[in-house]
């Protein structure tokens, strides 16, 4: 934290603001769930929150697979989450850092399981003339529930919905929802 001097004219007391750090912290937020919670308060331990949310397009072109909430749904979510300051869609090309120089962050927050080099990022921050940004990786996982990820969360669903749709084939439907025993 940093503590500026605002008018030495005045009585002491009145004459210091605190100046907090920005703290970026970026991602897809797909299905939001308490491991997201835990990184966005794990960081904003550290200053104000300032999130990026990955546009649909760049999610699947990083990681082959759609996002299922689309961005914008997923930006309304995380800018009403409590300790975030300001949230904002990522850009579509690979400019990413471009972002990164609007908020001109102290700190970049990364999640456990984001798969980003940080000597990589600090080489392409460096170029951008961004290399006073510290990069920082969160190494806990939030482990205090079974579906701690996305990725789980969406495992979950398809074997429910797999599960239920076998028990379905033991079924005929016939009109308006009566179902017979086969």
């Amino acid at each position: 934290m940093i503590i500026a001097m605002i008018n030495s004219n005045r009585k002491m007391g009145s004459n210091f603001q605190v100046i907090s750090k920005k703290i970026v912290v970026a991602g897809t937020f797909d299905i939001l769930h308490p491991g997201h919670i835990f990184l966005i308060n794990q960081a904003a331990k550290l200053g104000e929150v300032h999130v990026i949310v990955a546009t649909d397009k760049n999610r699947k072109r990083f990681t082959g697979v759609a996002p299922i909430i689309p961005e914008k749904q997923r930006l309304e979510v995380v800018k009403n989450l409590k300790k975030v300051k300001t949230a904002q869609i990522g850009r579509n090309d690979d400019k990413i850092l471009f972002s990164i120089s609007e908020i001109n962050p102290d700190i970049i927050l990364l999640g456990p399981d984001q798969g980003f080099d940080i000597n990589f990022l600090k080489q392409n921050l460096k170029k951008q003339g961004l290399d006073h940004i510290e990069i920082k990786r969160l190494n806990q996982y939030y482990s205090k529930y079974e579906l701690n990820s996305s990725s789980l969360i969406k495992r979950r669903i398809i074997e429910s919905n797999n599960k239920n749709n076998s028990k379905k084939k033991d079924k005929l439907v016939i009109c308006w929802g009566d179902s017979y025993e086969k």
